[in-house]
Protein backbone atom coordinates (compact mmCIF):
# COMPACT_ATOMS: atom_id res chain seq x y z
CA UNK A 1 0.00 0.00 0.00
CA UNK A 2 1.45 3.31 -1.02
CA UNK A 3 0.81 6.33 1.13
CA UNK A 4 2.69 8.63 3.44
CA UNK A 5 4.15 6.86 6.42
CA UNK A 6 3.48 9.86 8.65
CA UNK A 7 0.04 11.45 8.39
CA UNK A 8 0.11 15.14 7.48
CA UNK A 9 -1.19 16.51 10.75
CA UNK A 10 0.29 19.23 12.86
CA UNK A 11 -1.03 17.65 16.05
CA UNK A 12 1.73 15.08 16.18
CA UNK A 13 4.49 17.67 16.07
CA UNK A 14 2.86 20.62 17.82
CA UNK A 15 0.13 19.42 20.11
CA UNK A 16 1.86 16.75 22.13
CA UNK A 17 5.33 18.08 22.94
CA UNK A 18 3.70 21.18 24.43
CA UNK A 19 1.77 19.07 26.94
CA UNK A 20 4.47 18.43 29.48
CA UNK A 21 4.45 18.03 33.23
CA UNK A 22 6.14 20.45 35.58
CA UNK A 23 9.29 18.33 35.44
CA UNK A 24 9.49 18.82 31.67
CA UNK A 25 8.87 15.13 30.91
CA UNK A 26 6.20 13.91 28.56
CA UNK A 27 3.26 12.54 30.49
CA UNK A 28 1.80 9.05 30.34
CA UNK A 29 5.04 7.19 29.70
CA UNK A 30 5.23 4.83 32.69
CA UNK A 31 4.52 1.21 31.81
CA UNK A 32 2.01 -0.94 33.60
CA UNK A 33 3.27 -2.64 36.74
CA UNK A 34 0.05 -2.68 38.78
CA UNK A 35 -2.90 -4.63 37.33
CA UNK A 36 -5.38 -2.34 39.11
CA UNK A 37 -6.77 0.09 36.54
CA UNK A 38 -6.32 3.77 37.39
CA UNK A 39 -9.24 6.00 38.25
CA UNK A 40 -10.64 8.13 35.44
CA UNK A 41 -9.27 11.21 37.19
CA UNK A 42 -5.76 9.71 37.17
CA UNK A 43 -5.69 9.12 33.41
CA UNK A 44 -3.06 11.34 31.78
CA UNK A 45 -3.52 10.50 28.10
CA UNK A 46 -6.70 9.47 26.30
CA UNK A 47 -6.53 8.00 22.78
CA UNK A 48 -9.92 8.43 21.09
CA UNK A 49 -10.29 5.98 18.21
CA UNK A 50 -12.69 5.79 15.30
CA UNK A 51 -13.71 2.20 14.44
CA UNK A 52 -14.61 1.56 10.79
CA UNK A 53 -11.81 2.04 8.26
CA UNK A 54 -9.48 3.05 11.10
CA UNK A 55 -9.14 -0.02 13.32
CA UNK A 56 -11.21 -2.40 11.21
CA UNK A 57 -11.94 -2.70 7.51
CA UNK A 58 -15.63 -3.33 7.00
CA UNK A 59 -17.81 -0.77 5.24
CA UNK A 60 -15.26 -0.16 2.47
CA UNK A 61 -15.35 -3.88 1.64
CA UNK A 62 -19.08 -3.64 0.95
CA UNK A 63 -18.83 -0.46 -1.13
CA UNK A 64 -15.83 -1.62 -3.16
CA UNK A 65 -13.75 1.35 -2.00
CA UNK A 66 -11.09 -0.79 -0.36
CA UNK A 67 -10.60 -3.14 -3.30
CA UNK A 68 -10.41 -0.35 -5.86
CA UNK A 69 -8.04 1.75 -3.78
CA UNK A 70 -5.62 -1.01 -2.90
CA UNK A 71 -5.95 -3.24 -5.95
CA UNK A 72 -7.78 -6.16 -4.33
CA UNK A 73 -10.24 -8.67 -5.74
CA UNK A 74 -13.52 -6.75 -5.57
CA UNK A 75 -15.80 -9.80 -5.58
CA UNK A 76 -13.79 -11.37 -2.76
CA UNK A 77 -13.86 -8.14 -0.76
CA UNK A 78 -17.64 -7.78 -1.10
CA UNK A 79 -18.12 -11.46 -0.26
CA UNK A 80 -16.08 -11.15 2.95
CA UNK A 81 -17.84 -7.90 3.85
CA UNK A 82 -21.27 -9.50 3.46
CA UNK A 83 -20.11 -12.52 5.47
CA UNK A 84 -18.92 -10.31 8.32
CA UNK A 85 -22.09 -8.20 8.14
CA UNK A 86 -24.19 -11.33 8.56
CA UNK A 87 -22.13 -12.41 11.57
CA UNK A 88 -22.30 -8.95 13.15
CA UNK A 89 -26.08 -8.74 13.01
CA UNK A 90 -26.59 -12.40 13.84
CA UNK A 91 -24.60 -11.94 17.06
CA UNK A 92 -26.33 -8.64 17.81
CA UNK A 93 -29.78 -10.16 17.32
CA UNK A 94 -29.23 -13.56 18.94
CA UNK A 95 -27.17 -12.61 22.00
CA UNK A 96 -27.21 -8.81 22.42
CA UNK A 97 -30.96 -8.04 22.18
CA UNK A 98 -30.65 -5.87 19.07
CA UNK A 99 -34.21 -6.72 18.02
CA UNK A 100 -35.39 -5.18 21.28
CA UNK A 101 -32.87 -2.35 21.43
CA UNK A 102 -32.53 -1.13 17.84
CA UNK A 103 -35.07 1.65 18.39
CA UNK A 104 -33.79 2.29 21.92
CA UNK A 105 -30.18 3.03 21.07
CA UNK A 106 -27.94 4.56 23.73
CA UNK A 107 -24.66 6.43 23.51
CA UNK A 108 -23.10 4.42 26.36
CA UNK A 109 -23.79 1.06 27.99
CA UNK A 110 -24.58 2.64 31.38
CA UNK A 111 -26.92 5.38 30.13
CA UNK A 112 -30.04 3.68 31.48
CA UNK A 113 -28.35 2.03 34.48
CA UNK A 114 -30.15 4.40 36.87
CA UNK A 115 -33.41 2.64 35.92
CA UNK A 116 -32.02 -0.76 36.95
CA UNK A 117 -33.17 -1.93 40.40
CA UNK A 118 -30.39 -4.52 40.65
CA UNK A 119 -32.71 -7.51 40.38
CA UNK A 120 -31.04 -10.92 40.00
CA UNK A 121 -31.28 -11.79 36.30
CA UNK A 122 -29.91 -15.35 36.49
CA UNK A 123 -33.37 -16.88 35.97
CA UNK A 124 -35.03 -13.87 34.34
CA UNK A 125 -37.00 -14.65 31.17
CA UNK A 126 -36.36 -11.84 28.71
CA UNK A 127 -38.55 -13.49 26.11
CA UNK A 128 -41.73 -13.26 28.13
CA UNK A 129 -41.41 -10.05 30.14
CA UNK A 130 -43.62 -8.06 27.77
CA UNK A 131 -40.90 -5.57 26.93
CA UNK A 132 -42.06 -4.68 23.42
CA UNK A 133 -45.48 -3.17 23.00
CA UNK A 134 -47.71 -4.44 20.14
CA UNK A 135 -46.85 -1.26 18.22
CA UNK A 136 -43.15 -1.85 18.70
CA UNK A 137 -40.66 -0.14 20.97
CA UNK A 138 -39.93 2.82 18.73
CA UNK A 139 -42.87 4.94 19.93
CA UNK A 140 -41.79 4.35 23.52
CA UNK A 141 -38.17 5.18 22.96
CA UNK A 142 -38.04 8.72 21.67
CA UNK A 143 -35.02 10.91 22.31
CA UNK A 144 -32.76 9.21 24.81
CA UNK A 145 -35.34 6.52 25.57
CA UNK A 146 -37.04 7.90 28.66
CA UNK A 147 -40.68 7.86 27.57
CA UNK A 148 -41.63 4.25 28.24
CA UNK A 149 -42.73 4.34 31.86
CA UNK A 150 -40.91 3.09 34.96
CA UNK A 151 -41.60 -0.62 34.47
CA UNK A 152 -40.67 -0.53 30.79
CA UNK A 153 -37.51 1.45 31.45
CA UNK A 154 -36.45 -1.08 34.07
CA UNK A 155 -36.80 -3.89 31.53
CA UNK A 156 -34.75 -1.81 29.07
CA UNK A 157 -32.06 -1.37 31.72
CA UNK A 158 -32.07 -5.12 32.40
CA UNK A 159 -31.23 -5.75 28.74
CA UNK A 160 -28.33 -3.34 28.74
CA UNK A 161 -27.05 -4.87 31.98
CA UNK A 162 -27.16 -8.34 30.42
CA UNK A 163 -25.36 -7.06 27.31
CA UNK A 164 -22.65 -5.67 29.58
CA UNK A 165 -22.36 -9.01 31.39
CA UNK A 166 -22.09 -10.92 28.11
CA UNK A 167 -19.44 -8.55 26.77
CA UNK A 168 -17.34 -8.77 29.93
CA UNK A 169 -17.68 -12.55 30.09
CA UNK A 170 -16.77 -13.26 26.47
CA UNK A 171 -14.57 -10.34 25.37
CA UNK A 172 -11.53 -12.62 25.46
CA UNK A 173 -13.42 -15.76 24.42
CA UNK A 174 -15.63 -14.87 21.47
CA UNK A 175 -15.43 -18.44 20.21
CA UNK A 176 -17.12 -19.56 23.41
CA UNK A 177 -19.91 -17.06 22.81
CA UNK A 178 -20.45 -18.18 19.21
CA UNK A 179 -20.22 -21.91 19.81
CA UNK A 180 -19.63 -24.51 17.11
CA UNK A 181 -19.86 -24.38 14.10
CA UNK A 182 -20.05 -20.55 14.16
CA UNK A 183 -16.69 -20.41 15.92
CA UNK A 184 -14.90 -22.20 13.08
CA UNK A 185 -16.69 -20.04 10.51
CA UNK A 186 -15.65 -16.89 12.39
CA UNK A 187 -12.00 -17.97 12.61
CA UNK A 188 -11.92 -18.69 8.89
CA UNK A 189 -13.47 -15.30 8.14
CA UNK A 190 -10.95 -13.51 10.35
CA UNK A 191 -8.06 -15.26 8.60
CA UNK A 192 -9.35 -14.44 5.13
CA UNK A 193 -9.98 -10.80 6.03
CA UNK A 194 -6.48 -10.38 7.40
CA UNK A 195 -5.03 -11.79 4.18
CA UNK A 196 -7.18 -9.51 2.02
CA UNK A 197 -6.40 -6.39 4.08
CA UNK A 198 -2.66 -7.10 4.44
CA UNK A 199 -2.89 -7.54 8.23
CA UNK A 200 -4.61 -4.17 8.77
CA UNK A 201 -6.26 -5.28 12.02
CA UNK A 202 -3.03 -6.83 13.29
CA UNK A 203 -1.27 -3.46 12.96
CA UNK A 204 -4.16 -1.67 14.68
CA UNK A 205 -4.09 -4.18 17.54
CA UNK A 206 -0.37 -3.58 17.99
CA UNK A 207 -0.92 0.16 18.48
CA UNK A 208 -3.84 -0.47 20.83
CA UNK A 209 -1.75 -2.90 22.89
CA UNK A 210 1.13 -0.41 23.15
CA UNK A 211 -1.27 2.17 24.59
CA UNK A 212 -2.84 -0.34 26.96
CA UNK A 213 0.61 -1.30 28.24
CA UNK A 214 1.11 2.20 29.61
CA UNK A 215 0.06 3.24 33.06
CA UNK A 216 -2.43 6.14 33.06
CA UNK A 217 -3.14 5.88 29.33
CA UNK A 218 -6.42 4.61 27.93
CA UNK A 219 -8.07 3.67 24.63
CA UNK A 220 -11.59 5.00 24.02
CA UNK A 221 -13.78 4.17 21.02
CA UNK A 222 -16.24 6.59 19.39
CA UNK A 223 -18.14 5.10 16.47
CA UNK A 224 -21.04 6.18 14.29
CA UNK A 225 -22.38 2.61 14.47
CA UNK A 226 -25.29 2.03 16.85
CA UNK A 227 -24.07 0.80 20.23
CA UNK A 228 -25.24 -2.84 20.04
CA UNK A 229 -23.88 -3.57 16.53
CA UNK A 230 -20.72 -1.69 17.54
CA UNK A 231 -20.25 -4.05 20.49
CA UNK A 232 -20.82 -6.98 18.13
CA UNK A 233 -18.15 -5.60 15.78
CA UNK A 234 -15.70 -5.08 18.64
CA UNK A 235 -16.16 -8.68 19.79
CA UNK A 236 -15.99 -10.26 16.34
CA UNK A 237 -12.88 -8.32 15.33
CA UNK A 238 -11.16 -9.38 18.58
CA UNK A 239 -11.01 -5.92 20.13
CA UNK A 240 -12.60 -6.77 23.47
CA UNK A 241 -9.29 -6.74 25.34
CA UNK A 242 -8.44 -3.31 23.91
CA UNK A 243 -11.67 -1.58 24.89
CA UNK A 244 -13.46 -2.05 28.21
CA UNK A 245 -17.17 -1.71 27.47
CA UNK A 246 -17.26 1.50 29.55
CA UNK A 247 -14.87 3.05 27.00
CA UNK A 248 -17.14 2.53 23.98
CA UNK A 249 -19.41 5.34 22.80
CA UNK A 250 -21.90 5.43 19.92
CA UNK A 251 -22.25 8.75 18.12
CA UNK A 252 -25.22 7.62 16.03
CA UNK A 253 -27.72 9.83 17.85
CA UNK A 254 -25.62 12.72 19.11
CA UNK A 255 -22.66 13.07 16.75
CA UNK A 256 -18.99 12.77 17.63
CA UNK A 257 -18.55 16.25 19.10
CA UNK A 258 -21.05 15.46 21.84
CA UNK A 259 -19.22 12.19 22.59
CA UNK A 260 -15.84 13.95 22.69
CA UNK A 261 -17.25 16.49 25.13
CA UNK A 262 -18.59 13.72 27.32
CA UNK A 263 -15.23 11.95 27.30
CA UNK A 264 -13.45 15.21 28.17
CA UNK A 265 -15.77 15.68 31.13
CA UNK A 266 -15.16 12.13 32.26
CA UNK A 267 -11.36 12.21 32.22
CA UNK A 268 -10.91 15.90 33.00
CA UNK A 269 -8.99 18.86 31.65
CA UNK A 270 -5.61 17.65 32.89
CA UNK A 271 -5.57 14.74 30.45
CA UNK A 272 -4.11 15.00 26.96
CA UNK A 273 -6.45 13.79 24.23
CA UNK A 274 -5.23 12.25 20.96
CA UNK A 275 -7.74 11.48 18.21
CA UNK A 276 -7.10 8.67 15.70
CA UNK A 277 -9.35 8.30 12.70
CA UNK A 278 -9.96 8.40 8.97
CA UNK A 279 -12.98 10.67 8.71
CA UNK A 280 -13.64 14.38 8.37
CA UNK A 281 -15.98 14.49 11.38
CA UNK A 282 -13.45 13.36 13.97
CA UNK A 283 -10.74 15.50 12.42
CA UNK A 284 -12.95 18.60 12.49
CA UNK A 285 -13.94 18.03 16.12
CA UNK A 286 -10.34 17.31 17.11
CA UNK A 287 -9.15 20.58 15.57
CA UNK A 288 -12.01 22.49 17.19
CA UNK A 289 -11.03 21.12 20.59
CA UNK A 290 -7.26 21.50 19.97
CA UNK A 291 -6.72 17.76 20.16
CA UNK A 292 -3.86 16.27 18.10
CA UNK A 293 -5.25 14.22 15.21
CA UNK A 294 -3.56 11.17 13.67
CA UNK A 295 -5.05 10.32 10.29
CA UNK A 296 -5.30 6.68 9.23
CA UNK A 297 -5.63 6.42 5.46
CA UNK A 298 -3.73 3.20 4.91
CA UNK A 299 -1.90 0.44 6.74
CA UNK A 300 1.36 2.42 6.74
CA UNK A 301 -0.30 5.04 8.95
CA UNK A 302 -0.98 2.35 11.56
CA UNK A 303 2.62 1.13 11.31
CA UNK A 304 3.85 4.70 11.75
CA UNK A 305 1.54 5.13 14.74
CA UNK A 306 3.00 2.07 16.47
CA UNK A 307 6.51 3.33 15.69
CA UNK A 308 5.69 6.73 17.19
CA UNK A 309 4.25 5.05 20.29
CA UNK A 310 7.33 2.84 20.67
CA UNK A 311 9.55 5.92 20.49
CA UNK A 312 7.33 7.76 23.00
CA UNK A 313 6.49 10.48 20.51
CA UNK A 314 2.84 10.05 21.45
Amino acid sequence: MNCMAFPPTSGKEEGLPGRRGSDGKLRGRKRVTDPTPPLDSDIERVFIWDLDETIIIFHSLLTGTFSSRFGKDSSKAVSLGLWMEEMIFNLADSRLFFNDLEECDQVHIDDVASDDNGQDLSTYNFGSDGFQSPAGAGSLCLGSGVHGGVDWMRKLAFRYRRVKEIYNTYKNNVGGLLGSPKREEWLQLRREMEVLTDLWLTHALKALALINSRLNCVNVLVTTTQLIPALSKVLLYGLGSAFPIENIYSATKTGKESCFERISQRFGRRAVYVVIGDGAEEETVAKKKNMPFWRVSCRADLEALSHALELDYL
